[in-house]
Protein backbone atom coordinates (compact mmCIF):
# COMPACT_ATOMS: atom_id res chain seq x y z
CA UNK A 1 0.00 0.00 0.00
CA UNK A 2 1.37 3.40 -1.00
CA UNK A 3 -0.02 6.62 0.42
CA UNK A 4 2.23 9.68 0.15
CA UNK A 5 -0.51 12.20 0.97
CA UNK A 6 -1.56 15.24 -1.02
CA UNK A 7 0.81 16.81 -3.55
CA UNK A 8 0.48 20.09 -5.42
CA UNK A 9 0.06 19.69 -9.19
CA UNK A 10 -0.61 23.06 -10.86
CA UNK A 11 -2.32 24.19 -7.62
CA UNK A 12 -4.59 21.11 -7.45
CA UNK A 13 -3.99 18.90 -4.41
CA UNK A 14 -3.68 15.37 -5.83
CA UNK A 15 -3.35 12.32 -3.55
CA UNK A 16 -0.28 10.21 -4.36
CA UNK A 17 -1.94 6.87 -3.63
CA UNK A 18 -2.24 3.46 -5.20
CA UNK A 19 -5.43 1.44 -5.61
CA UNK A 20 -5.08 -0.33 -2.27
CA UNK A 21 -4.70 2.88 -0.27
CA UNK A 22 -7.48 4.70 -2.13
CA UNK A 23 -9.88 1.78 -1.65
CA UNK A 24 -9.05 1.46 2.04
CA UNK A 25 -9.56 5.19 2.66
CA UNK A 26 -12.92 5.27 0.91
CA UNK A 27 -14.33 2.13 2.49
CA UNK A 28 -13.20 3.22 5.96
CA UNK A 29 -15.22 6.41 5.54
CA UNK A 30 -18.20 4.41 4.25
CA UNK A 31 -18.13 2.15 7.28
CA UNK A 32 -18.29 5.24 9.49
CA UNK A 33 -21.00 6.97 7.42
CA UNK A 34 -19.03 10.18 7.08
CA UNK A 35 -18.42 12.53 4.16
CA UNK A 36 -15.48 11.58 1.97
CA UNK A 37 -15.68 13.31 -1.38
CA UNK A 38 -13.47 11.57 -3.92
CA UNK A 39 -12.73 12.10 -7.59
CA UNK A 40 -10.52 10.49 -10.21
CA UNK A 41 -8.96 13.43 -12.06
CA UNK A 42 -7.30 13.16 -15.48
CA UNK A 43 -5.07 15.93 -16.80
CA UNK A 44 -7.96 17.73 -18.52
CA UNK A 45 -9.76 17.72 -15.17
CA UNK A 46 -6.70 19.29 -13.56
CA UNK A 47 -6.85 21.98 -16.23
CA UNK A 48 -10.42 22.89 -15.27
CA UNK A 49 -8.99 23.99 -11.93
CA UNK A 50 -6.07 25.83 -13.53
CA UNK A 51 -8.45 27.82 -15.71
CA UNK A 52 -11.13 28.60 -13.11
CA UNK A 53 -10.20 29.76 -9.61
CA UNK A 54 -13.68 29.03 -8.27
CA UNK A 55 -13.54 25.46 -9.55
CA UNK A 56 -10.01 25.13 -8.18
CA UNK A 57 -11.44 25.96 -4.77
CA UNK A 58 -14.06 23.22 -5.22
CA UNK A 59 -11.47 20.64 -6.22
CA UNK A 60 -9.26 21.40 -3.26
CA UNK A 61 -12.13 20.77 -0.85
CA UNK A 62 -12.27 17.13 -1.97
CA UNK A 63 -11.07 14.64 0.62
CA UNK A 64 -9.28 12.56 -2.00
CA UNK A 65 -8.31 13.20 -5.63
CA UNK A 66 -6.70 10.19 -7.29
CA UNK A 67 -4.43 10.54 -10.37
CA UNK A 68 -6.59 9.20 -13.19
CA UNK A 69 -4.13 8.43 -15.98
CA UNK A 70 -0.42 8.48 -16.56
CA UNK A 71 -0.01 12.21 -17.40
CA UNK A 72 -1.17 13.10 -13.88
CA UNK A 73 0.92 10.34 -12.31
CA UNK A 74 3.99 11.44 -14.26
CA UNK A 75 3.41 15.00 -13.11
CA UNK A 76 3.37 13.88 -9.47
CA UNK A 77 6.47 11.76 -9.95
CA UNK A 78 8.41 14.58 -11.64
CA UNK A 79 7.44 17.22 -9.12
CA UNK A 80 7.50 15.28 -5.89
CA UNK A 81 9.34 12.00 -6.48
CA UNK A 82 6.28 9.97 -5.54
CA UNK A 83 6.59 6.20 -5.62
CA UNK A 84 3.54 4.73 -7.38
CA UNK A 85 4.41 4.02 -11.03
CA UNK A 86 0.83 3.75 -12.29
CA UNK A 87 -2.25 5.94 -12.48
CA UNK A 88 -5.35 5.19 -10.42
CA UNK A 89 -8.10 4.97 -13.02
CA UNK A 90 -11.57 5.86 -11.80
CA UNK A 91 -13.25 2.95 -13.60
CA UNK A 92 -10.89 0.39 -12.05
CA UNK A 93 -11.03 2.00 -8.61
CA UNK A 94 -14.83 1.87 -8.75
CA UNK A 95 -14.69 -1.91 -9.21
CA UNK A 96 -12.23 -2.33 -6.36
CA UNK A 97 -14.50 -0.31 -4.08
CA UNK A 98 -17.50 -2.38 -5.19
CA UNK A 99 -15.56 -5.55 -4.41
CA UNK A 100 -14.76 -4.28 -0.92
CA UNK A 101 -18.30 -3.01 -0.39
CA UNK A 102 -19.67 -6.45 -1.31
CA UNK A 103 -17.31 -8.15 1.14
CA UNK A 104 -18.17 -5.71 3.95
CA UNK A 105 -21.91 -5.56 3.26
CA UNK A 106 -21.89 -1.83 2.46
CA UNK A 107 -24.82 -0.92 0.15
CA UNK A 108 -24.09 1.42 -2.77
CA UNK A 109 -26.09 4.05 -4.66
CA UNK A 110 -25.62 4.89 -8.36
CA UNK A 111 -26.39 8.44 -9.51
CA UNK A 112 -26.12 9.88 -13.01
CA UNK A 113 -26.14 8.95 -16.71
CA UNK A 114 -29.37 7.62 -18.29
CA UNK A 115 -31.86 4.97 -17.22
CA UNK A 116 -30.71 2.33 -19.74
CA UNK A 117 -27.05 2.67 -18.75
CA UNK A 118 -27.94 2.44 -15.04
CA UNK A 119 -30.03 -0.67 -15.66
CA UNK A 120 -27.21 -2.40 -17.54
CA UNK A 121 -24.62 -1.23 -15.01
CA UNK A 122 -26.53 -2.83 -12.16
CA UNK A 123 -26.65 -6.13 -14.07
CA UNK A 124 -22.90 -6.00 -14.78
CA UNK A 125 -22.02 -5.18 -11.17
CA UNK A 126 -24.23 -7.94 -9.77
CA UNK A 127 -22.70 -10.44 -12.21
CA UNK A 128 -19.22 -9.49 -11.08
CA UNK A 129 -20.02 -9.08 -7.37
CA UNK A 130 -23.04 -11.26 -6.45
CA UNK A 131 -22.99 -10.12 -2.82
CA UNK A 132 -23.04 -6.42 -3.72
CA UNK A 133 -26.08 -4.59 -2.37
CA UNK A 134 -27.35 -1.86 -4.72
CA UNK A 135 -29.59 0.25 -2.52
CA UNK A 136 -30.77 2.51 -5.33
CA UNK A 137 -30.06 4.12 -8.67
CA UNK A 138 -31.18 7.45 -10.12
CA UNK A 139 -30.54 8.78 -13.65
CA UNK A 140 -29.49 12.30 -14.48
CA UNK A 141 -32.07 14.80 -15.70
CA UNK A 142 -29.32 16.41 -17.80
CA UNK A 143 -30.20 19.90 -16.58
CA UNK A 144 -30.15 22.05 -13.50
CA UNK A 145 -32.55 20.86 -10.83
CA UNK A 146 -34.96 23.00 -8.92
CA UNK A 147 -34.34 23.34 -5.20
CA UNK A 148 -37.24 20.96 -4.54
CA UNK A 149 -35.88 18.37 -7.00
CA UNK A 150 -32.44 18.63 -5.48
CA UNK A 151 -33.77 18.20 -1.94
CA UNK A 152 -35.88 15.22 -3.01
CA UNK A 153 -32.86 13.60 -4.66
CA UNK A 154 -30.78 14.01 -1.52
CA UNK A 155 -33.59 12.50 0.56
CA UNK A 156 -33.87 9.47 -1.73
CA UNK A 157 -30.14 8.80 -1.51
CA UNK A 158 -30.02 9.19 2.27
CA UNK A 159 -33.13 7.09 2.87
CA UNK A 160 -32.06 4.30 0.51
CA UNK A 161 -29.83 2.71 3.12
CA UNK A 162 -26.73 3.21 0.99
CA UNK A 163 -23.38 3.69 2.69
CA UNK A 164 -21.60 5.16 -0.35
CA UNK A 165 -22.51 6.70 -3.69
CA UNK A 166 -21.00 6.65 -7.16
CA UNK A 167 -21.76 9.70 -9.30
CA UNK A 168 -21.33 9.84 -13.06
CA UNK A 169 -22.34 13.22 -14.45
CA UNK A 170 -19.27 14.10 -16.49
CA UNK A 171 -16.57 16.65 -15.74
CA UNK A 172 -17.02 19.23 -14.23
CA UNK A 173 -20.71 18.71 -13.37
CA UNK A 174 -19.99 15.73 -11.14
CA UNK A 175 -17.38 17.65 -9.14
CA UNK A 176 -19.86 20.47 -8.59
CA UNK A 177 -22.54 17.99 -7.51
CA UNK A 178 -20.24 16.18 -5.09
CA UNK A 179 -18.96 19.47 -3.65
CA UNK A 180 -22.49 20.74 -3.03
CA UNK A 181 -24.07 17.47 -1.88
CA UNK A 182 -21.26 15.84 0.08
CA UNK A 183 -22.29 17.18 3.47
CA UNK A 184 -25.99 16.72 2.72
CA UNK A 185 -26.02 13.02 1.80
CA UNK A 186 -23.80 12.09 4.77
CA UNK A 187 -21.84 9.37 3.01
CA UNK A 188 -18.74 9.08 0.82
CA UNK A 189 -19.24 10.15 -2.80
CA UNK A 190 -16.99 9.00 -5.62
CA UNK A 191 -17.27 11.07 -8.83
CA UNK A 192 -16.28 8.41 -11.36
CA UNK A 193 -16.18 10.37 -14.66
CA UNK A 194 -16.94 7.96 -17.55
CA UNK A 195 -16.84 4.75 -15.51
CA UNK A 196 -20.56 3.97 -15.93
CA UNK A 197 -20.54 3.75 -19.77
CA UNK A 198 -17.09 2.12 -19.65
CA UNK A 199 -18.41 -0.78 -17.56
CA UNK A 200 -21.58 -1.12 -19.63
CA UNK A 201 -19.58 -1.09 -22.86
CA UNK A 202 -21.25 1.87 -24.56
CA UNK A 203 -18.00 3.87 -24.32
CA UNK A 204 -14.83 1.95 -25.22
CA UNK A 205 -11.68 2.27 -23.13
CA UNK A 206 -8.22 2.72 -24.57
CA UNK A 207 -6.13 -0.47 -24.85
CA UNK A 208 -3.82 -1.14 -21.93
CA UNK A 209 -0.69 -0.26 -23.89
CA UNK A 210 -2.12 3.17 -24.71
CA UNK A 211 -3.01 3.70 -21.05
CA UNK A 212 0.53 2.75 -20.04
CA UNK A 213 1.94 5.36 -22.41
CA UNK A 214 -0.52 8.07 -21.38
CA UNK A 215 -2.26 8.04 -24.76
CA UNK A 216 -5.89 7.73 -23.68
CA UNK A 217 -6.49 11.24 -25.00
CA UNK A 218 -5.33 10.12 -28.47
CA UNK A 219 -7.55 7.06 -28.42
CA UNK A 220 -10.62 9.11 -27.54
CA UNK A 221 -9.66 11.80 -30.04
CA UNK A 222 -9.53 9.20 -32.82
CA UNK A 223 -12.87 7.77 -31.62
CA UNK A 224 -14.63 11.16 -31.43
CA UNK A 225 -12.59 13.65 -33.47
CA UNK A 226 -15.37 16.19 -34.06
CA UNK A 227 -16.18 16.49 -30.37
CA UNK A 228 -12.69 16.30 -28.89
CA UNK A 229 -10.23 17.86 -31.32
CA UNK A 230 -10.43 21.34 -29.84
CA UNK A 231 -9.89 20.06 -26.31
CA UNK A 232 -6.97 17.88 -27.36
CA UNK A 233 -5.23 20.53 -29.44
CA UNK A 234 -5.57 23.14 -26.72
CA UNK A 235 -5.30 21.24 -23.44
CA UNK A 236 -2.26 19.07 -24.20
CA UNK A 237 0.17 22.02 -24.50
CA UNK A 238 -1.84 23.93 -21.90
CA UNK A 239 -1.01 21.13 -19.42
CA UNK A 240 2.61 20.53 -20.44
CA UNK A 241 3.74 24.15 -20.43
CA UNK A 242 2.75 25.04 -16.84
CA UNK A 243 3.92 21.60 -15.69
CA UNK A 244 7.34 22.43 -17.11
CA UNK A 245 7.30 25.79 -15.34
CA UNK A 246 6.40 24.15 -12.04
CA UNK A 247 9.07 21.46 -12.47
CA UNK A 248 11.68 24.17 -13.16
CA UNK A 249 10.32 26.19 -10.23
CA UNK A 250 9.90 29.18 -12.50
CA UNK A 251 6.32 29.78 -11.41
CA UNK A 252 4.67 29.08 -8.05
CA UNK A 253 1.38 27.24 -8.15
CA UNK A 254 -0.23 27.98 -4.82
CA UNK A 255 -3.45 26.50 -3.55
CA UNK A 256 -6.03 29.28 -3.93
CA UNK A 257 -8.34 29.91 -0.97
CA UNK A 258 -9.59 33.49 -1.46
CA UNK A 259 -12.34 32.97 -4.04
CA UNK A 260 -15.88 34.29 -4.47
CA UNK A 261 -18.70 32.32 -2.84
CA UNK A 262 -19.75 29.36 -4.95
CA UNK A 263 -23.46 29.49 -5.77
CA UNK A 264 -25.59 26.39 -5.56
CA UNK A 265 -25.76 24.88 -9.05
CA UNK A 266 -28.21 22.00 -8.53
CA UNK A 267 -26.81 19.86 -11.32
CA UNK A 268 -28.50 16.53 -11.70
Amino acid sequence: MIDDGKKNLLSVEIDAVDYEAATARFLTAASKSVRYNTIALAFHGVMTGVQDVVHLYRLNQFDMIVPDGMPVRWGLNLLHGTKPPDGVYGSKLMLKICEGAAEQGLPIFLFGTDQKTLYLLQIRLKEQFPKLIIAGAEPSKFRKLTDVESDDSVSRIRESGAKLAFVGLGCPRQEVWAYEMGDRVQMPIFAVAAAFPFHVGTLPQAPQWMQNWGLEWLYHLLSEPKRLWRRSVYLNPAYLLPLGLQCARLKPFLRETDVPPVPRQNFG
